[in-house]
């Protein structure tokens, strides 16, 4: 019936494995769970070799690193059962009837179910700017999302028809970090697929440094750049892309590259401190899209 497919990179995903394991054995369930490493050729790799020995379980390793697109694909191409559940390897579960919200929602019209994604209640400074990110723009509860159905999937926490993904797949060019759900996202929209949004969260593990995503947030800039340019998405679909669509016809995107230039240490000494700012966040995004966007 389900194949659960956890994507992972240099983490240790067998707690979460054992979890799903146990919850799927009580619900008697036909299922599969298959884990892959990115190629991270990490030590923790070696607790992650426990999950073969869960029921019905594989773990294995890609040789080189791919991207979380391709690694997606690789696990669903893998997989065998009619519904793939796929669930981010820093995940932790909630709920003991996690597997059981989703069993119970899938009906006959059923092609995607998205259950959401929450963040701790507090963590330290250091990994404030990730956090921050979450709790005011990704932390939506079922209703909310419900508001937008396709704008507001992450792929995360979410149970799709097997045939649906097939239809679509991730976006093999895709090869660094970001943007991958965004262009899923758009592509369910574009085929007018089935969406419930289910209040069924993940509880996100393993925020990032300050530093570490702000890194992550310039390569995701890179990439949506990158879709940007390919025509991978329609700008309208994407807030983001439709303010840097106006300041661009009013030739504003070139002052916002300028305040790139003259303020980005600025903004990195912020945003990678003990207290960064969501405003300054913000402009950091539009500026560097503004700044890359320009370069040749």
């Amino acid at each position: 019936m389900i194949s659960i497919l956890i994507p992972t990179y240099n983490y240790n995903v067998y707690p979460l494995a054992q979890q799903l394991e146990k919850q799927a054995l009580e619900e008697k369930l036909d299922f599969e769970i298959i884990c892959i490493d990115d190629g991270s050729h990490s030590i923790l790799n070696k607790e992650n070799e426990k999950i073969n020995s869960l029921a019905n379980s594989k773990f294995f390793t890609l040789k080189k690193n791919v991207g979380l697109s391709n690694n997606r694909n690789a696990l669903a191409n893998a997989s065998k059962f009619e519904y793939l559940l796929f669930i981010d390897g820093d995940s932790l579960l909630i709920h003991d009837d996690f597997i059981k919200s989703y069993v119970s929602s899938i009906d006959k019209n059923t092609d995607v179910i998205y259950g959401g994604r929450t963040h701790p209640e507090n963590v330290e400074n250091s990994r404030k700017l990730r956090w921050k990110y979450g709790i005011y723009r990704e932390d939506l509860n079922a209703s909310q999302r419900n508001k937008n159905k396709y704008k507001t999937i992450l792929f995360n926490n979410t149970l799709i028809k097997k045939s649906v993904f097939e239809k679509i797949g991730f976006e093999k060019r895709i090869i660094q970090y970001g943007h991958e759900d965004t262009v899923f996202a758009y592509n369910l929209y574009k085929i007018q697929a089935n969406i419930t949004h289910l209040e069924n969260p993940v509880l996100h593990g393993d925020v990032d440094l300050n530093p570490v995503y702000f890194d992550k947030t310039k390569k995701g800039l890179e990439n949506l750049n990158f879709i940007y340019s390919k025509g991978l998405i329609e700008h309208d679909f994407v807030t983001f892309l439709k303010i840097f669509n106006k300041l661009k016809r009013f030739k504003l995107n070139y002052l916002f590259a300028f305040v790139h230039k003259i303020f980005y240490s600025a903004f990195k000494f912020n945003l990678t401190s003990k207290h960064p700012s969501i405003f300054l966040f913000d402009l950091f995004r539009l500026s560097y899209f503004c700044h890359i966007n320009l370069k040749k």
